[in-house]
This record gives C-alpha cells, structure tokens and sequence, in this order.
C-alpha cells in the first residue's frame, strides 16, 4: 500500500468539508420548512361538558385503527371499478 501523498490527504478533506457544508445547508433548510409548515388549531374545548372533552380525548384506538381499514378498502373497491 502506498502511503498517502499530503496533497492528496488536503485535497480529501476539502472534498470532505464541503461535503459537510453542504449537509449542514441542507439541514438548516428543512428545519426552515419545518418551521414554516402552519399549525394545526388547537381544539376548543371550552364549549364543551367535561364529559364530551374527555370522550374526545379517550379515542379508542383499536375503533380508529378499523375505521382506517373500512376506508382504505372502500378507495380500493372504488379504484378497482374504475
């Protein structure tokens, strides 16, 4: 094996370097869309009985996770016929 020329060393880490400002770039510019993806409203519960806001908040996941199924059976039925 060869022994590493110091020009070759300096010329791999520019070439590493820039690589690594180019990621931090990239990330900055995601976490920019982030920030600028609008937020969803916050439920008022404030009209609400104490019973309608706790029975919006006990979401029974096992009746959600079904509801999920019945529709994407009924978009596939419905692209099947198409």
């Amino acid at each position: 094996m060869e022994p590493i020329q110091p020009q070759q060393r300096s010329a791999a880490d520019q070439v590493f370097q820039q690589s690594l400002n180019q990621l931090e770039d990239i990330l900055q510019e995601s976490s920019t869309e982030e920030e600028e993806i609008p937020q969803l409203p916050q439920l008022d519960t404030s009209s609400l009985s104490e019973v309608e806001a706790q029975d919006l908040i006990n979401i029974d996941l096992a009746a959600l996770e079904d509801a999920v199924a019945d529709i994407e059976q009924y978009l596939e039925e419905i692209t099947k016929t198409k």
